[in-house]
């Protein structure tokens, strides 16, 4: 199913195009096998995607990058989502993810030192802000950074971290004095290398497979002054980047949504039932408008914020709306489709039970559309809510 919807310029249309290619002639016939044997995307293939410039897309060119609009990015994301996530995870870190974050708010020196080899695919950054009794209220975290003969010492421990033990760095949200709340929250990039890092053991999660989860604990870590992003105050300033990453994850969520819809229109149209195809039976017709509908809702809100946020930031309350539509969608469609496929649906052949499985992942992931309907009214009546009392 096309679509373009007249909102792409011809550059990203033939981006879209060359992307399809690789994703449906390198990806396509690896991702349910990589999946079934929850093999973590191989650095190989991180570097193929770097060599074709599917890494720095929204990075600054002074450091590899093409600084192209959000939408250029996500536009990217999707296709090589739509077929395999973990390959479509590597786009999405490295454009929309903690990289993005250190572009905008990093110094010279480290955009400098962390840029150049993600863009190349020769390194990855993971953000850590959950913790083990911190996920949605992110402002109980207990991580602690202290300042110690112009160092930080670093010690927690980090819960649901996305490329968990496979990054190379992680953007670690941790509290850096005796403030309450959010005054004290800051933002350190350290390496995994460092004395003091450790992780736990992979999760073996229902979807996500191939995207390695694990806590990343810090134990007396020592990481120099310029590593420091963000001081201890800055976590508005934080969190409205964030909304780049819910952006991204939103895309993750469209694409499922959309294979899950091609794959539908297909099927109905071959799979024949009592003499004729599905697609003549009218129950079937209103269940794929219902699936056309919520795609092409989602994919609008996604483009909005896209649009809005240009080379710079989105507005956080189209990226929320944009989030927990999308996020939804993608358990309904996938859902829908998998009925629509009947029997066939449930197998991995078809590679249904793959798409729905993943799109639980992604609803749960960078706030869950709960909070998310949260943070829409937040934003709408321009207050915060104590969820405390």
């Amino acid at each position: 199913m096309a679509a373009d919807h007249g909102a792409l310029d011809e550059d990203q249309l033939e981006l879209r195009k060359v992307t399809a290619a690789i994703a449906r002639e390198r990806y396509a016939p690896k991702a349910a096998e990589w999946d079934a044997a929850r093999t973590t995307f191989p650095k190989e293939e991180r570097r193929f995607l770097g060599e074709q410039g599917l890494l720095g897309i929204t990075l600054p060119e002074q450091y590899g990058g093409s600084g192209s609009p959000m939408l250029t990015a996500l536009v990217a994301i999707e296709e090589v989502a739509k077929v395999c996530r973990p390959a479509a995870f590597q786009l999405f870190e490295a454009n929309a993810g903690p990289a993005r974050v250190v572009s905008l708010l990093g110094s010279e020196e480290q955009q400098q030192r962390f840029l150049p080899p993600i863009v190349l695919g020769d390194a990855t950054m993971a953000i850590a802000i959950s913790e083990p009794d911190a996920g949605s209220a992110a402002t109980d975290m207990k991580t602690r950074a202290t300042q110690s003969d112009g160092t930080y010492v670093l010690n927690g421990m980090k819960r649901w971290i996305s490329n968990g033990g496979e990054a190379d760095s992680y953007l670690v949200y941790a509290r850096m004095s005796d403030e309450p709340g959010s005054k004290a929250i800051g933002a350190l990039i350290v390496e995994a290398d460092r004395v003091g890092v450790s992780f736990g053991k992979a999760e073996r999660l229902m979807g996500f497979r191939g995207i390695p989860s694990a806590d990343v604990i810090f134990e007396d870590v020592r990481v120099p002054a310029e590593n420091l992003l963000v001081g201890p105050g800055g976590f508005r300033q934080l969190f409205t980047m964030f909304s780049i990453e819910r952006l991204g994850n939103a895309t993750m969520s469209l694409a499922i949504g959309q294979a899950a819809l091609d794959h539908t229109i297909a099927y109905v149209q071959e799979r024949k039932q009592f003499g004729k195809p599905l697609i003549e039976f009218q129950s079937i017709q209103t269940t794929l408008a219902d699936m056309v509908l919520q795609v092409a809702a989602a994919r609008q809100l996604i483009y909005q914020a896209a649009r809005t946020a240009g080379t710079g930031l989105p507005d956080p309350l189209e990226v929320s709306l944009a989030k927990c539509t999308a996020n939804e969608m993608a358990k309904k469609v996938t859902d829908l489709a998998m009925q629509l496929h009947g029997g066939n649906g449930y197998t991995e052949e078809y590679g249904i039970e793959r798409l729905h499985r993943d799109s639980h992942g992604w609803a749960l992931a960078g706030g869950t559309p709960q909070m998310q309907r949260i943070r829409i009214v937040s934003e709408l009546l321009g207050r915060n809510f104590d969820q405390r009392r």
